[in-house]
């Protein structure tokens, strides 16, 4: 009956149909691949229906899976809220440890992890270091995770639907050249400059996708390719060895300096924005969020993170996710008597 069946099954599903490898999922989940594949094969009898087809080499979602895949997603959402409403209790006098992505090189993480430490030091915060929204969001909607950073409308509706969110910074963008790239004598880098150019923006890192996305959506009009789906690159001197050995670009926000020998560029005429916001589990009720907000806030308005300049340029998706957001707090403050 599906009124039996184990969110561990369903966690199972989730997995497998992210990674498309049982091996990978597995070691994700923390249980032998015989396990997980025990648990999938239980779900299918459950639901009487394949989920995957697979064999020694290959591993794809049926067309029920994948029919299946965002109602689990909901699923396992709503009972991460449930846990958290049944779970919000104090422990030695302390809400519960917040689990926080936060990516290196540069990112909007870190300090907002650190400011808000420092305001409220009796919370506990516990960091992760995944790097992209997209994976991110997976784990918070299986309440493997709290809190991320990155750009919201790179992610699914279905996604979507099921976080919080707010707008914190505006990441201005660079592109990282070769040491003898024709384009390095410039100290910034009009867009056009670009054009005929391939610029790896991490296609194929099924854990940033969102990055892609705005990539294409950047380059779309320009002349500038984007670079062809990589398998996730571990490591700057396989980074470096990549990038070396394609001859790519690559895009990058302007705080990102961390690859050897590559000259960082500012770009310009527009200048692109990549937003960055806050997200959070829908529903999620823990004092250490307000604290992130506010710590964000305060980093914010003291560095201008949400300035733009004139010649700026957005993704309309993203334009029309802010004003939305933007509205729905207006609709929702209280009114003045």
């Amino acid at each position: 009956m599906l009124h039996d069946i184990n969110p561990r099954l369903l966690r199972a599903f989730v997995a497998v149909a992210e990674e498309l490898h049982f091996t990978r999922a597995a070691a994700r989940l923390f249980i032998a691949q015989q396990a997980l594949s025990r648990d999938i094969r239980r779900l299918e009898q459950a639901w009487g229906r394949a989920l995957f087809d697979r064999d020694t080499r290959h591993v794809a979602l049926t067309p029920e899976g994948n029919r299946l895949l965002p109602i689990v997603r909901h699923v396992l959402s709503a009972h991460a809220q449930l846990s958290e409403e049944l779970d919000h209790t104090q422990i030695s006098g302390n809400a519960r440890p917040l689990i926080v992505d936060v990516a290196l090189h540069g990112s909007t993480g870190p300090p907002v992890l650190a400011a808000a430490r420092e305001a409220a030091p009796d919370l506990e915060f516990v960091p992760r270091f995944h790097s992209g929204l997209a994976r991110a969001a997976a784990e918070i909607a299986d309440g493997r995770l709290d809190v991320s950073f990155g750009r919201i409308a790179g992610l699914p509706p279905t996604v979507r639907d099921g976080l919080e969110h707010q707008l914190i910074r505006y990441d201005q963008l660079a592109v990282h050249l070769p040491p003898d790239h024709r384009l390095t004598a410039l100290p910034r880098v009009p867009l056009a400059a670009l054009a005929g150019e391939t610029v790896y923006a991490a296609a194929g890192n099924e854990d940033t996708t969102e990055w892609t996305d705005y990539a294409r959506t950047l380059f779309a009009g320009r002349g500038i390719k984007l670079a062809p789906p990589f398998p996730k690159i571990e490591g700057e001197v396989e980074f470096r060895r990549v990038m070396d050995k394609h001859s790519w670009s690559v895009l990058a926000n302007i705080n990102f300096s961390d690859v050897p020998e590559m000259a960082l560029r500012p770009l310009i005429d527009p200048v692109p924005l990549a937003p960055v916001s806050m997200v959070w589990r829908r529903g999620l009720r823990h004092p250490g969020v307000s604290a992130l907000i506010d710590a964000a806030q305060a980093l914010g308005t003291a560095e201008g993170w949400l300035e733009r300049p004139s010649d700026s340029w957005l993704p309309d998706v993203d334009i029309a996710i802010t004003t939305d957001r933007n509205r729905l707090q207006t609709d929702q403050r209280p009114s003045k008597m």
